[in-house]
């Protein structure tokens, strides 16, 4: 099959009255297709799923251990966080270790998607800084990077040592060449690659063996730290965490704009990827929680996954109209 496939319902009343197509595909250790949907050779741009790869020379250099960061940063530097206190505090000490500001990111400014933070900026009539922006540890990490290799301040033009180093674990993980670059929103490059490859990284991060080499420690040290600090990778009321959280075993999660997701079972030894065509983050949201619960990671009467997959469509009375879920042979 070639085209994108039927992963998620929106029903209201007694139909369907939206469909979400995509494709998804999920890898063992070796990189053979387990399962797909849609098609596993579809070219995409994982866009913020790939932070974890985007990690991997932060951790295998040597530069993270030089700066003595803990799991929380590497946390953060595989996050797509919503700038709440937790975030920004963490990330703006971070640079201030390195002898860095806000000015040295060049991640540009975002408004918080942290409640608490955005009420304090409107109604204190604040402007965000770039370290508010959910990539920013990330970006955190690519300074690092950048200190260690003795790079210059644009870290994030695509001939920087940084970006070298990224591309050279993307190729190694996904097991493909990529096929060229987009700039993601937050200004760095994102690496194109097949959904088969996407999830082949994710299957090879689950099959990491630390101590083996430093990719693989590198590999276990990220996936560990999104596992501890579920809070970092997201936030309060983000799939990201609450699935982790909800999760009967470890398993790491990451979302990316445009309707991506991955995720990593190391205990199951298998990776997944998955892309939902009309880049809506709901079905995105409901695919990888009815993933899981396929393969038997996620009690589907968990609040946290009803939150996500079977989640019941209300309308401005609270009554109870519709449901979101999978289509039923995800299930």
């Amino acid at each position: 099959m070639t085209n994108p496939a039927p992963l998620t319902e929106i029903w209201r009343g007694p139909i369907v009255e939206s469909l979400h197509l995509g494709h998804a595909v999920i890898c063992d250790t070796k990189g053979d297709i387990v399962e797909s949907w849609g098609n596993p050779e579809a070219v995409v741009y994982p866009r913020s799923s790939a932070k974890m790869i985007q990690a991997l020379p932060l951790v295998e250099s040597g530069a993270a251990d030089a700066h003595g960061l803990t799991s929380e940063h590497l946390a953060l530097a595989c996050a797509s966080h919503q700038a709440g206190a937790i975030h920004t505090d963490r990330v703006t000490a971070w640079l201030a270790d390195l002898g860095l500001n806000d000015d040295d990111l060049r991640c540009g400014s975002q408004m918080p998607q942290d409640r608490a933070a955005f009420n304090d900026m409107i109604c204190n009539e604040k402007s965000p800084c770039q370290v508010h922006n959910g990539c920013s540890g990330k970006h955190a990490g690519f300074l690092t990077l950048a200190q260690h290799l003795g790079g210059g301040p644009e870290y994030v033009e695509i001939d920087h040592p940084v970006q070298k180093a990224c591309l050279e674990a993307f190729e190694s993980v996904t097991g493909e060449s990529s096929p060229g670059h987009g700039i993601d929103g937050c200004a760095a490059p994102n690496f194109l690659t097949t959904m088969r490859g996407m999830a082949r990284a994710m299957g090879w991060f689950a099959g990491a063996v630390e101590g083996v080499d430093a990719r693989q420690s590198a590999a276990v040290r990220l996936w560990q730290a999104m596992i501890a600090h579920p809070e970092l990778v997201a936030g309060e009321k983000r799939a990201c965490t609450e699935l982790m959280r909800a999760c009967s075993e470890p398993v790491a999660l990451k979302t990316g704009a445009e309707g991506y997701f991955v995720g990593i079972a190391p205990t199951r030894g298998l990776g997944i990827a998955l892309k939902i065509a009309d880049g809506t983050t709901r079905g995105a949201n409901c695919t990888i929680a009815a993933l899981l619960i396929r393969l038997g990671l996620l009690d589907p009467s968990h609040p946290s996954t009803r939150r996500f997959c079977n989640a019941p469509i209300l309308n401005r009375r609270k009554e109870e109209v519709g449901v979101m879920k999978p289509v039923s042979d995800l299930l």
